[in-house]
């Protein structure tokens, strides 16, 4: 039986054996010969092998099989992270076609869903309880293998995917653990291990990349984790947490898929408008671009944990003052965080004065 405990041990045991195994998944990669190559749209300069994703695979599997129950669930969830790892490999070593690519990537979600990892019902906040019946299944798929998308499209510079799914998965690990969800928490802990674990050689100046082999892998357990930890409760607000823990690569990725349809440009089509891009064009480091990321993604998963937490109402319609205050601040912050980097990354632009030439989008 899963306690809350095992979540610890679980990220621990994640971390230390991904961290032990980066150099040998370099070594595959350069045997193998998936290399990144600088290029146009990269920030890197030197060859760097792209496929350490397999050291977090290992990470994973490793901590899964010793903390978590072996059941059906657990058996579907590790396999379907093999079959993700391996498709992400596979593209890091051919390049595979969008649509194969795709395709196997709702395969591999299939399988947790399979194994019993969908949320039969859902709460919606303000419109109560929804019973899901057979549509629960192809939605979860769908939704595990946007969220891969989601994650492999903000992992344009170093560390960047890594750090925010080590943030995301600490702050559903303890939301999870909260609504005695305890292999959930143990689910998520261990996918914010493994991605820690992998930073230490991905933080900039990085001397391994994960490829795809990493960034679906992790969009993947994040998915799983969500459905698991939040989806499959009876919260009122379950279907809030991801969201609010998820909003950073989702504005990422609603913005670029806005501009793309503006432009007329197949939405699959690289470009060089997701935030990491205009941060580095007006002139932040890598480092710095992190610091502003890991900011707003860690001032997003704190609002979600006050949303768990501070107790500022009864559920029965009565606040508390002091509480309604503070969740009142958090949430301002949170507010003010997110339009201020709209602002920096002249998402939300500022009016021009008369005669001050404009700026090209």
């Amino acid at each position: 039986m899963v306690e809350g405990i095992d979540a610890v041990w679980a990220f621990l045991t994640a971390a230390l054996v991904t961290l032990l195994m980066v150099r040998p998944a370099e070594r595959l990669a350069r045997w193998a010969g998936a290399i990144d190559e600088p290029g146009p749209r990269s920030q890197h300069t030197a060859p760097t092998p792209r496929m350490s994703g397999l050291a977090i695979l290992i990470g994973i599997e490793v901590a899964g099989w010793v903390w978590l129950p072996i059941d059906t669930e657990t058996l579907s969830v590790l396999l379907g992270a093999a079959v993700v790892a391996l498709i992400g490999a596979l593209d890091d070593l051919f390049d595979l076609p969008a649509g194969l690519k795709l395709l196997g990537q709702l395969g591999a979600a299939t399988i947790p869903v399979v194994g019993g990892v969908y949320p039969a019902n859902l709460t919606i906040p303000f419109l109560g309880g929804t019973e899901l019946g057979w549509v629960a299944y192809p939605l979860t798929v769908i939704g595990i293998a946007l969220v891969m998308n989601i994650i492999n499209l903000i992992d344009g510079i170093d560390g960047l995917a890594a750090g925010f799914c080590a943030i995301a998965c600490a702050a559903m690990a303890i939301i999870a653990v909260s609504l005695e969800r305890y292999e959930a928490g143990a689910l998520a802990a261990l996918t914010a291990g493994g991605a820690l674990g992998f930073l230490r050689y991905g933080f900039p100046p990085a001397s391994s990349f994960m490829g795809d082999t990493g960034s679906n892998l992790l969009g993947y357990m994040i998915a799983v984790a969500s459905v698991q930890g939040a989806l499959k409760t009876n919260a009122v607000i379950a279907l809030v947490f991801p969201l609010v823990i998820l909003a950073v690569p989702l504005f990422d990725t609603a913005f670029v898929v806005a501009k793309r349809l503006k432009y007329h440009q197949p939405i699959f089509q690289a470009d060089r408008w997701h935030f990491h891009h205009r941060m580095a064009n007006i002139g932040f480091s890598q480092r710095r671009t992190l610091l502003y990321l890991y900011s707003w993604s860690l001032v997003l998963a704190l609002l979600a944990l006050a949303l768990r937490f501070v107790p500022y109402s009864d559920d029965r319609g009565n606040f508390d003052p002091l509480w309604t205050a503070i969740m009142v601040a958090v949430l301002l912050a949170a507010l003010a965080v997110t339009v201020y980097l709209a602002f920096v990354l002249e998402i939300i632009k500022r009016p021009r004065w008369p005669g001050e030439q404009n700026g090209e989008d």
